[in-house]
């Protein structure tokens, strides 16, 4: 039909209108198309990645750019909560195909391995042993843990890694090893200052801290032994989430299975399955009299006569005697006062009743005044200097 505009008459082309209509048709079902094979695409990767864990690609894992750029871009995916999925051949081939030769350790549930990238850069990966009927939960209990769970003296979950039934879990390497190696291992403890051990004590107390405080519900970590304090180039000591599933939250403890470390498990906890926080802070007693003393806490005693070595030790009570039970890598070097102030914590640490015991908040503020400035404490320098010549005089 004519359409009139001013003094001129236009007429619309038929074949013109219906070819516009059939090209905008094309153009929206082909974004219509690409739109859902995103979609699908997008939710099939999220199922492929474990519960509450928001997984990145799996097939960029780390090979994409620079490996060290990319630990660091994991470091802050891990402070935001969120963990990454990694190429499993990557960890394969830094591992030449998980070699017994790179075990840095076995635990009740796997193997931890050492595993160096291409670039030089290192990491430690935990293999799950899926033998278990419970393993697949286990591990789901276990990315959710620590995915949520964010300090600076608790271990970091760098990202995971799932090959068929095989699955593993990826954290940032501890270069000095654990306080177990460092105190009875060809060392013996000889890089370990009095001041370097207090700030070890000093970094759990933080760790332990987070866990049973600032977790909602609170963390209790169950199997705190020098072998799970870990130890970066720095002596800085960070604290695993070890064993899948073996750390408990206050909700579920009371049907927790039995674990631990014999030397380091609370007494109500071994006798009566009774778990609380203050569980963790006997162990941390104990971890406390390792490092003053140099000696392994008794590890095979008859059970009800295990915590006798700790708890009736009349030399941690006098001031006379305790000079000589101090490990002597560290004898003479600390002032006394300070070393009185350590025993009399451990002590109240390892009360046979838990209700003695403190709390590891308090324990933290005790610690504080005892560890330099410089290593993370609120002890001068100058102080440090007039202390030590007084202890020297006496």
């Amino acid at each position: 039909m004519p359409m009139a505009l001013g003094n001129h008459v236009r007429h619309v082309d038929p074949e013109l209108t219906l070819g516009i209509v059939l090209a905008t048709v094309a153009v929206t079902s082909i974004i219509l198309a690409l739109f859902a094979t995103w979609f699908y695409w997008r939710r099939v990767q999220l199922k492929a990645a474990p519960d509450g864990v928001q997984g990145a690609d799996a097939a960029k894992g780390l090979t994409s750019g620079p490996t060290l750029r990319k630990l660091n871009s994991f470091k802050t995916m891990a402070q935001n909560g969120s963990v990454s999925a990694i190429d499993h051949t990557l960890l394969e081939a830094a591992t030449n195909n998980f070699d017994a030769s790179f075990i840095l350790g076995e635990g009740g549930f796997g193997c931890v391995y050492k595993a160096c990238l291409h670039d030089g850069a290192c990491v430690a990966v935990k293999k799950m042993d899926n033998s278990g009927h419970d393993s697949e939960r286990e591990f789901q209990n276990e990315m959710e843990l620590l995915s949520r769970i964010q300090h600076p003296n608790v271990i970091s979950l760098l990202g995971y890694s799932i090959n068929d039934q095989s699955r593993f879990l990826v954290f940032e390497l501890m270069q000095n090893g654990s306080l177990e190696t460092q105190l009875h291992g060809p060392s013996h403890g000889s890089s370990l200052a009095w001041h370097i051990r207090m700030k070890i004590a000093l970094d759990v107390a933080r760790g332990l801290e987070h866990l049973h405080e600032h977790q909602s519900p609170p963390v209790i970590h169950r199997d705190i032994k020098s072998s799970n304090i870990l130890l970066d180039s720095e002596f800085n000591a960070k604290v695993p989430i070890s064993d899948f599933g073996l750390a408990v939250t206050d909700q579920n403890k009371s049907s927790s299975r039995l674990s631990g470390t014999l030397g380091y498990v609370a007494p109500e906890y071994l006798l009566d399955g009774y778990l609380t926080e203050k569980s963790d802070v006997y162990a941390f007693g104990v971890i406390l009299l390792e490092l003053l003393m140099g000696r392994k806490p008794v590890e095979k005693m008859p059970l009800i006569n295990q915590f006798d070595d700790l708890q009736a030790m009349p030399q941690l009570t006098d001031r006379s005697k305790l000079p000589n039970i101090v490990d002597p890598v560290i004898r003479n070097t600390m002032d006394l006062k300070h070393l009185y102030q350590i025993a009399a914590i451990a002590v109240l640490c390892i009360q046979p009743e838990p209700s003695y015991r403190p709390l590891i908040t308090d324990v933290l503020h005790s610690l504080i005044p005892l560890v330099p400035i410089e290593l993370g404490g609120a002890l001068k320098v100058t102080e440090i200097s007039a202390n030590t010549n007084t202890s020297a005089g006496l």
